[in-house]
């Protein structure tokens, strides 16, 4: 998947600056793609280039002047291509907590578990901002209400995905530092 297609995505949302899409990235779709706020500049410039977005100037007082972005017909036709195309290969997970696990046992245990109880508040705080937007998304409605009533359910369940993510980041976190706990104990009992 190209970055243009997540930006894509979150400009189904509406006109949005290149900071309000950064941000919209980290509370959105950071759950399922990363970007960096320079990648994004870049491609919102390409993407205005090739004409699946055009940007509006709105001249600000006490700030710099900003650029408002907003998906052209262009644009929304190249969602909807996308969306058709097939999928490629499901995604592959590239994380280092993972690669120092696999060497934990000719490595410094304390520092993975640290890792490890690390990478757990980062899930707890993403889980937490991830209930603040399902709240929000859900406004005081039941799931099934909103997603009767919603004019766009994609991104609810997304976020759904995300938050099922992170749950089980801490699943996982919590039984890998119970197993670390056991080895290390018996390893005393033997030594």
């Amino acid at each position: 998947m190209a970055l243009r297609n997540a930006v894509m995505a979150a400009l189904l949302e509406g006109e949005a600056s290149g900071y309000d899409l950064a941000k919209a990235f980290d509370a959105t779709v950071a759950n399922f793609w990363m970007s960096t706020p320079q990648q994004l500049y870049r491609e919102l410039d390409r993407m205005e280039a090739e004409g699946l977005v055009t940007a509006r100037v709105v001249e600000q007082k006490r700030r710099p002047n900003k650029r408002l972005f907003s998906l052209t017909e262009a644009g929304r036709m190249a969602v909807h291509a996308y969306t058709a195309e097939p999928l490629g290969k499901p995604a592959v997970i590239r994380d280092e907590l993972l690669v120092k696990v696999q060497c934990l046992d000719a490595g410094d245990v304390e520092a993975v578990r640290t890792a490890i109880a690390e990478r757990m508040e980062w899930a707890t705080a993403k889980l937490a901002r991830y209930e603040r937007l399902r709240q929000r998304l859900l406004d005081g409605r039941s799931e099934e209400a909103y997603f009767a009533e919603a004019e766009r359910i994609g991104p609810y369940l997304t976020l759904l995905r995300g938050m099922s993510f992170e749950r089980e980041n801490l699943q996982w976190g919590d039984m890998a530092l119970r197993r670390l706990e056991q080895r290390t104990a018996a390893l005393r009992a033997d030594g």
